[in-house]
């Protein structure tokens, strides 16, 4: 069996690659000559698959993704392709879990409000000058900064896309003691947890009950521009859109008009339609919006997750078993 690499990976990787691999031989194709060569005896393939290395391969039978998301990589042949296709899925769960229980918990307890008024040297509760007096109204009632701040356990967390991330999003935002609920095609539950998880059609019946709505989903045929401003018209107010699944998952403009209009109350982006963001966009001046570039599966930790992710998947192959992390071809994930 042989086992093609491209491109190819550092002295350090392919040491430990070759050692799950045993007796398959390894190609750690350097230039896209030798991989279109050796392509054509190979078994395995992990690295950039395209339509002329696809077209080279004739007994190809497992393609490894270097990647989580499959919008960018699969393309018709491969699709229609009988050989396994993997990814990287699970690497980030943990890690873009945590980064959307900072959103919640800035959007929840004000820091996005409070850092800007440090910025200008203001001491201020959020909920403004009527705070002063409404401070002293008496026992018994809820004053001005009390309603400024969210208190967790009262409030609804909805997951779009209950993958691995979605889920460990509910298991996180479960533990804060917030009610947690997901749409998703496939998972019917969250191991572990109580958790209603509906059908994508019960999408209008989670926005309209949830405070926070987290979009995990992947880009799909069925997810490009899911959200939409008939969907901003379906949450509250008072609720919060959290994005860290795909950008085109969100129309940017129905977003922006949402956000214009007082739809909902703010938004945490870690991914937008267009990336960068332009500058002069009005997402970036918006005092209720929340924006990091793209960076909540970042971590210390995923490289070495991502080399044992492939070392996991290659001992499967050898034993004939299918890849940890399987995909479908045809749903993109």
């Amino acid at each position: 069996m042989q086992l093609v690499i491209h491109p190819a990976v550092e002295e350090s990787r392919l040491l430990k690659i070759q050692q799950a691999a045993g007796s398959m031989q390894v190609v750690n194709a350097a230039d896209t000559e030798t991989a279109l060569r050796e392509i054509e005896r190979a078994d395995a393939f992990f690295g950039k698959l395209t339509p002329d290395l696809l077209r080279k391969a004739r007994r190809l039978r497992w393609v490894q993704a270097p990647t989580a998301s499959l919008e960018h990589y699969i393309f018709p042949e491969l699709a229609d392709h009988p050989c396994w296709l993997s990814n990287m899925r699970g690497l980030f769960s943990d890690v873009i879990a945590d980064h959307v229980m900072g959103f919640v918990l800035c959007f929840a307890r004000n820091f996005h409000q409070y850092f800007r008024q440090q910025q200008r040297g203001v001491w201020e509760p959020v909920g403004g000058e009527a705070a002063r007096t409404d401070f002293v109204s008496g026992p018994g009632v809820v004053n001005a900064i009390d309603r400024a701040h969210r208190h967790l356990s009262d409030c609804t967390l909805g997951v779009v896309g209950v993958g691995q991330i979605g889920a460990e999003v509910l298991r996180r935002a479960s533990a804060f003691g917030m009610r947690v609920v997901g749409v998703d095609p496939v998972a019917t539950s969250v191991p572990g947890l109580d958790c209603e998880v509906w059908s994508p059609d019960k999408l209008p019946q989670l926005l309209q009950q949830t405070d926070f709505v987290v979009i995990a989903a992947p880009h799909t045929p069925e997810t490009f521009k899911l959200f939409r401003l008939p969907q901003f018209e379906q949450m509250k107010h008072s609720a919060y859109l959290i994005n860290i699944g795909r950008g085109v998952i969100v129309d940017l403009a129905d977003l922006t008009t949402a956000l214009e209009r007082g739809l909902i109350a703010g938004a945490g982006l870690d991914v937008c339609e267009v990336e960068p963001l332009p500058p002069v966009h009005p997402l970036w001046r918006m005092d209720n919006v929340i924006i990091t570039p793209h960076v909540a599966g970042t971590s210390p930790r995923i490289a070495e997750r991502h080399l044992e992710t492939l070392l996991e998947n290659i001992r499967r192959f050898i034993a004939g078993q299918p890849p940890a992390t399987l995909v479908d071809k045809r749903r993109w994930f």
